[in-house]
């Protein structure tokens, strides 16, 4: 097999996809005038993978498993990977979200060593007893640092106000007590399932050949054989579990999100409908907004006032967030706001300005090697391709936004999350 030329005129910008006979999809997005390289390799095993069958055999692992596992990767027999990557000069990272798992680095010299310690470091699992036990004290520390953090703490408990049993409602780390029964058995289990090349995608973003990085690939990976998994969820009502949470903590100013909750089935958002959804939140609550502007009027948000939309196997939710000293009536201002645009829709010009400033935030997007190498990864995940989005706000019209509108932002739906000062 050899790299596809995927290519929009439209933007004029263009990349290579490859499936190479191991399995792994491995994407390569040259940028003519970049001296860095940034790449990574995920794997679609995030923190909701708790429950899942492996060829038919049903598994259930403790809360943190996917991070902890994360974690654990960097280790081998023959020393450790951020130690390797010091020779290179290369600055490596890794992550553990809701839906996957990735490993990456950024470089400006010896790429090929850097890109084989990558490779390496995902084929070459070590876990011991004595490793993985050594490595509980240091996640419990993060766990530990995490329930202090109000950024977190205000989404995770805005989670468990939306959702009754999806896994999304625990903390991606887990907790003290569920990483305690982590072994190195369970953390074979879950690479042996999700760590196959087949389920695994390789992302190269900057200054650098395809075919470099084709040979690279040829020479390290080692092919493996298909495997049949399946994740596991309960089922989730559509109903909030409930409609305010509130938690103290030393802030200078209270922080809340309103997440509004919504019909998720069992597939992922198409790009179209993405795209339709982020020109309707920009023209209801982004910086130009009627919504956004009467809020700074009324002194019930700052500069940090914004939104996004969280969506993945099992949840959908639009979330509005800030700083706020009166949370509750700001709560209340987008709920007023919310219910008036459900009756008249949204303008023919709010529509309009909107969509121009998504097309902008788009286009700038591809001279950022991380997020270009972030989209690409999530849409072969998610069955979305990066061009997509590009076409469907060229083409998408007021009707599509103001369709969106019928099944998003049910005020009847939704849940306010507050974390305040002491």
């Amino acid at each position: 097999m050899e790299f596809t030329k995927i290519e929009n005129k439209r933007v004029n910008e263009e990349y290579y996809r490859l499936e190479h006979s191991s399995g792994l999809t491995v994407i390569v997005y040259p940028k003519k005038g970049f001296n860095s390289v940034y790449a990574s390799i995920g794997t679609k095993f995030g923190s909701i993978y708790s429950r899942f069958t492996n060829n038919g055999r049903e598994i259930c692992v403790p809360d943190g498993t996917a991070h902890y596992l994360e974690h654990k990767l960097f280790e081998s027999e023959d020393g450790d990977a951020f130690s390797k990557y010091a020779k290179t000069g290369a600055s490596a990272n890794a992550y553990t979200s809701f839906d996957m798992t990735c490993y990456l680095f950024s470089c400006t010299d010896k790429f090929r060593e850097s890109l084989e310690i990558l490779i390496d470091l995902i084929q070459t699992p070590y876990f011991t007893k004595e490793t993985v036990a050594k490595e509980q004290g240091i996640i419990a520390q993060e766990i530990k640092m995490y329930d202090d953090s109000p950024d977190w703490r205000v989404m995770m408990n805005l989670f468990k106000g939306l959702y009754h049993h999806h896994p999304i409602n625990i903390d991606i780390a887990g907790s003290v007590e569920s990483i305690a029964e982590i072994t190195p058995e369970i953390l074979y289990e879950c690479y042996n399932s999700y760590y196959n090349l087949h389920n695994m995608v390789m992302t190269v973003v900057g200054g650098v050949d395809p075919q470099e990085v084709r040979s690279i690939v040829d020479e390290k990976i080692r092919p493996s054989e298909k495997i049949d998994t399946q994740v596991l969820f309960p089922e989730e009502p559509y109903k909030v579990v409930r409609s305010y949470t509130e938690q103290v903590l030393p802030v200078a100013v209270p922080m809340f999100e309103l997440g509004f909750k919504e019909d998720s089935g069992s597939r992922y958002a198409t790009s179209r409908e993405l795209i339709a959804t982020s020109i309707l939140m920009n023209a209801f609550v982004g910086e130009s907004s009627e919504l956004y502007r009467r809020l700074l009027d009324a002194k019930l948000v700052n500069a940090a006032f914004g939104h996004e939309y969280l969506e993945g196997l099992g949840y959908r939710s639009l979330i509005i967030s800030g700083e706020s000293r009166n949370p509750k009536a700001a709560a209340e201002m987008i709920d007023e706001a919310v219910r008036k645009l459900h009756k008249n829709g949204i303008s023919e010009a709010e529509f309009e300005n909107a969509r121009k400033v998504v097309y902008g935030k788009m286009v700038a997007g591809f001279d950022y090697k991380s997020s270009l190498a972030s989209e690409l990864m999530n849409g072969e995940f998610t069955g979305r391709k990066l061009f997509d989005g590009i076409e469907a706000v060229a083409d998408i019209t007021l009707k599509d936004i103001n369709e969106r509108l019928e099944v998003q932002l049910d005020a009847d739906n939704c849940c306010l999350s507050v974390v305040k000062g002491m």
